[in-house]
């Protein structure tokens, strides 16, 4: 992590006097930005506590989806090589709205996902996903032509974003349906210069995303952070950004689970590809109790992080057989856990014992983000039942909250089981948890947010 005073000064673009890091301006109140994904992003915006109680009662703006560019796939053949790559049905799909494709290696475990947009009958456009289809590609021969174009991805997410974003834009967005998509302009920005708006998110309420070319990025965040101050707005840091995945139920690749791109010798050993791994989440230890040679303990299924409902039997895709045989014999599924709160103080307590502590905790998220890889064993009765991802403090709840791939006996909620916190060959805490409602935050989901009830932003109205 490095702090942002070198990177201040006077005389930078623009009014504000604000330099450029990569697609965010640096402010000279940011105290903390980190090298994630090869750019630069905010490690800590506005305060951890007050940027994970944004999405819940103001809304946040984020650029954490940023620094993977945008993959494009346009041709005769483009459509079906999406298909055969996804579990999801690619040819019932209206053009410009967006999808959540889900990509399998030949195991059924996911490769690769991430949010794809169709812009004609022939062209696509996906975001912040693994290069896993340009790595597939040359062995499925299909006339498909993929490009790649550095953009920035903005999320504005909490019961206020509508409100920002219709302050900054100065017109109604309510038509905006979920996953639509919509050109906008920018205030300050030519208007030559495409941006969309999206209504799509992961925070689990009611959420947009914005999108253009990187070297945009700096200007639009500051038009959005400086539309948002009236309405609260908070700058979200990576340091908070699980603790939204996991109270509003999104299981994400490289955070709470690892793709399985990462176990592709083939994807990892490659020249190009190989080098977006993060060295820590491919050469091990990997953290967590579980044994960190076991690499399945630390992949996923479509029908383990609850995304079954998305695959679609009807096209030949890579995997097929394999999600086939789990369709027909499902075993686990993803729960919320809520951690003992005596047993978490008792970690606490271990710093001021001699002798070796437990592995400590880290607020709001442990360990810090994006932490993939990381894996703790769940038992019932001291049997394996389970595995638990990323450590959450939710300040809103005042709990400590994971997500957990558990056997489907077992997910019911109120069921109690015991997280064994640490790392393999260390010393291991057993916390006692309960299976609690998935997703754990109760707030209206973004496809179900009543928009009458909020007050119009625009300025001239």
């Amino acid at each position: 992590m490095s702090g942002n005073g070198s990177a201040v000064g006077p005389g930078g673009p623009g009014e504000t006097g604000l330099v450029a890091i990569h697609d965010v301006p640096a402010y000279p109140d940011v105290p903390t930005y980190l090298n994630i994904l090869g750019s630069l992003h905010i490690w800590e915006g506005d305060g951890w506590k007050q940027e994970s109680m944004s999405w819940k009662t103001t809304a946040y703006l984020a650029s954490n989806l940023s620094g993977l560019p945008e993959i494009t796939f346009s041709g005769p053949q483009a459509q079906e090589f999406l298909s055969r790559l996804s579990i999801n049905n690619v040819y019932k799909w209206p053009v410009g709205t967006s999808k959540h494709l889900v990509m399998l290696d030949e195991r059924g475990y996911i490769a690769n996902h991430g949010l794809t947009v169709r812009d004609s009958e022939d062209s696509f456009r996906q975001f912040a996903a693994m290069p896993w289809s340009l790595y597939k590609a040359p062995s499925m021969g299909l006339d498909v032509e993929i490009g790649l174009r550095d953009v920035f991805v903005f999320q504005v997410a909490g019961p206020t974003s509508l409100q920002v974003l219709e302050r900054l834009i100065d017109e109604p967005l309510r038509t905006l349906k979920f996953l639509g998509v919509k050109q906008v302009s920018i205030p300050g920005i030519d208007t030559s210069v495409e941006i969309e708006l999206s209504r799509i998110g992961m925070a689990g309420t009611l959420a947009y995303e914005l999108r253009g070319p990187l070297e945009h990025g700096p200007a639009v965040f500051d038009a959005v952070f400086q539309a948002g101050k009236d309405f609260g707005l908070k700058r979200l840091g990576w340091r908070t950004y699980l603790v939204n995945h996991t109270e509003g139920g999104f299981p994400q690749q490289g955070c709470t689970f690892l793709p399985a791109a990462f176990a592709d010798p083939g994807f990892v050993t490659h020249p190009v590809f190989g080098a977006t791994l993060p060295p820590s989440q491919v050469e091990g230890p990997l953290p967590g109790s579980a044994d960190p040679k076991d690499m399945t303990a630390r992949l996923r299924t479509p029908f383990e992080v609850n995304w079954g409902w998305m695959a679609k039997f009807d096209h030949d895709f890579i995997g097929r057989e394999a999600l086939e045989a789990e369709a027909a014999n499902r075993r686990r599924k993803t729960v919320v856990l809520r951690w003992n709160k005596e047993d978490v103080l008792d970690v606490f307590a271990s710093q001021f014992e001699p002798g070796e502590e437990y592995k400590h905790f880290e607020f709001p998220t442990s360990p810090q983000a994006p932490a993939g890889g990381h894996a703790d064993l769940v038992t019932k009765d001291d049997k394996p039942v389970g595995v638990s991802s990323v450590a959450v403090y939710s300040y809103y709840y005042r709990e400590m909250i994971s997500h957990s791939t558990i056997d489907l006996e077992h997910g019911e909620i109120g069921t109690e089981v015991v997280v064994h916190w640490g790392d393999h060959g260390g010393r291991i805490k057993p916390i006692r948890a309960t299976v609690e409602r998935f997703p754990y935050l109760d707030l209206a989901s973004n496809k179900d947010f009543d928009l009458s009830a909020v007050p119009s932003g625009v300025a001239s109205a």
